[in-house]
């Protein structure tokens, strides 16, 4: 049963969500109780896939500046990993880890009993995509999956406008995808396809894209579009938008493309019945705060709180108008191994 839902954990890896797992009904970030009732826990202990040096410490250092006597412990690793480890500690009555973040926790620890609901302060001025009705989960940061180019292998005005373009026969064998059965990889793509054109046509388009020889490569979205910015393919099918500005900011020959429907993803905030329930909702609600989500807008992500845009504002869908698919845990927990069979069905 672990092994199945880590397999489903990993599928579910790519969408735009942060999750905090953390546990109890207290009060808001911005009474003065839930601080003191943080500073005599002393600490969190944040289990997070999230990059170390670009995105954590300076979150880190953001909340322990504002919250001084509350210290974040910091575990890092693969998400998927992180889960099976909370799986494993809750079910030896260890459990360590407060919160942890992604889009794949809700289906994961939920079932276990792991998961309560909380609407952390703000939760009330997201967008209803970015929330659970009932506070299961909240969106922290966002991630758009896109396709992207190389600049010098494809010349302006060439570049494919639309699902239909990627059938275009000069770009066979010249398409690379990561790996990855998550909704960051194929699996996602798939999901839109079906979602924007429905099952029947959907499943025809996908397999006159089969036919265009996509090369996989087997690491993740950001190895992909690094492959491509080399040369050594001209177009990557799956990659995160920020990840091409970021690029291209810097000089490499990279654009990233508006080719609808958008894959959508999440990470997201939940609780967790851990150790230090009231810190952890202090570092939820400051993550969802404005402050918290300029922070990780300096890190270059995409904050889900909507008076914080993106570095490049037109990365987010409502200034960048793109449409955008973004299935929720429950849709992927539903629909996820019908994605994976047509992925290996149509391009193993």
């Amino acid at each position: 049963m672990l092994k199945q839902r880590g397999i489903r954990a990993v599928v579910a890896a790519a969408l735009p969500a942060i999750a905090v797992l953390l546990a109890g009904t207290l009060a808001r970030a911005d009474d003065k109780a839930l601080y003191e009732a943080a500073k005599k826990e002393g600490q969190v202990n944040w289990y997070t896939g999230l990059i170390q040096n670009q995105v954590v410490r300076p979150v880190v250092a953001g909340f322990e500046k504002k919250y001084p006597g509350v210290k974040v412990n910091v575990t890092g690793g693969r998400q998927t990993e992180l889960n099976l480890k909370i799986l494993t500690e809750g079910k030896a009555g260890k459990l360590q880890a407060d919160l942890t973040e992604g889009t794949t926790v809700v289906e994961t620890l939920k079932p276990a009993g792991l998961i309560v609901p909380y609407k952390p302060e703000g939760w009330d001025k997201l967008p209803a995509q970015y929330k659970d009705p009932n506070g299961y989960w909240t969106a922290v940061v966002l991630y758009f999956l896109v396709p992207a180019i190389n600049t010098e292998m494809v010349k302006p005005g060439e570049e494919p406008k639309t699902l239909e373009d990627l059938l275009d026969p000069k770009w066979k064998g010249k398409m690379a995808w990561t790996a990855e059965m998550t909704i960051g990889g194929p699996p996602g793509f798939i999901a839109a396809v079906l979602k924007e054109k429905g099952e029947e046509k959907g499943k025809e388009y996908l397999k006159k894209l089969a036919a265009q020889q996509i090369k996989t490569v087997p690491s993740n979205p950001r190895v992909v579009l690094d492959q491509v910015i080399a040369g050594q393919y001209p177009i990557a099918l799956i990659t995160y938008n920020h990840h091409s500005v970021i690029s291209a900011n810097k000089g490499a020959p990279v654009k990233w493309l508006k080719i609808e429907p958008v894959v959508g993803g999440m990470a997201m905030s939940v609780l967790l019945k851990g150790p230090h329930p009231n810190a952890a909702k202090l570092l939820i609600d400051y993550l969802v705060s404005p402050e918290g989500a300029e922070v990780i807008r300096k890190a270059n992500y995409i904050p889900s709180n909507p008076s914080v845009p993106a570095i490049d504002p037109t990365l987010k869908p409502e200034v960048g108008k793109f449409k955008v698919v973004t299935p929720s845990p429950e849709e992927i927990e539903k629909n996820v191994d019908k994605w994976i069979a047509i992925y290996k069905e149509l391009f193993q």
